[in-house]
């Protein structure tokens, strides 16, 4: 078996991923804009997020994310809607990057040890479609080593100006290519699906082959 690794993450125009969902949910650096996601909410993302999920059968979180879904999905399992986004979380594995011990209650959750990226990309041994969300801090780390296959970015139409970006200053360079067409929402929300593609490569723009 060699399964896939999708990173998803919502995003703004200047590359925000911090705290979507809520005041709460990651206030870390004094973020002022917790729950910027929320006034732009999206019927076509919202659809779009709920085939993806029904696809995968394992999770992997970081520490702050698990704890906020598992305050959450595991007493939202009947129903559709959220409903059905409860009942495959808690049917499936999930896996959870944490720097302090874990005590979990939601069944099926296992911590990942010290070298958390390997960990996960051993994962595609074990499932067919993995999937990673939000855990902006965990994403830094898969993304510097590669430890995906596809990152899967919901941009919005808003500019924050701070708060933790998917790639910060210091990121691994790195190529991407798209894998799929765009997907727009009603709020102006565009899908990106990306691949990694190797190292970044430079050139010149003047060159006579460019018929500049």
């Amino acid at each position: 078996m060699t399964g896939r690794i999708t990173i998803v993450l919502f995003t703004t125009l200047d590359g925000v991923a911090q705290a979507p969902g809520g005041p709460e949910e990651d206030p870390a650096g004094g973020f002022p804009y917790g729950g910027w996601q929320a006034p732009l909410f999206d019927a076509v993302v919202g659809e779009q997020i709920g085939t993806e999920i029904a696809k995968i059968d394992a999770l992997v979180l970081g520490r702050r994310t698990y704890d906020i879904f598992a305050s959450y999905w595991p007493n939202h399992t009947e129903g559709e809607g959220d409903g059905a986004i409860g009942r495959k979380f808690d049917e499936i594995p999930k896996y959870v990057a944490s720097r302090t011990p874990l005590e979990p209650e939601w069944r099926g959750t296992t911590q990942l040890g010290p070298d958390a990226a390997a960990e996960v990309a051993a994962l595609r041994e074990k499932h067919e479609n993995i999937q990673v969300i939000g855990s902006v801090d965990f994403v830094h780390t898969l993304l510097a080593a590669e430890a995906y296959d596809e990152l899967a970015l919901w941009v919005y139409p808003i500019v924050l100006g701070q708060g933790k970006k998917v790639f910060p200053d210091g990121a691994a360079p790195a190529n991407l290519t798209l894998v799929a067409p765009a997907v727009t929402g009603t709020s102006g929300a565009v899908l990106l699906r990306y691949a990694p593609a190797g190292k970044p490569t430079t050139g010149d723009m003047s060159a006579p082959d460019r018929g500049v």
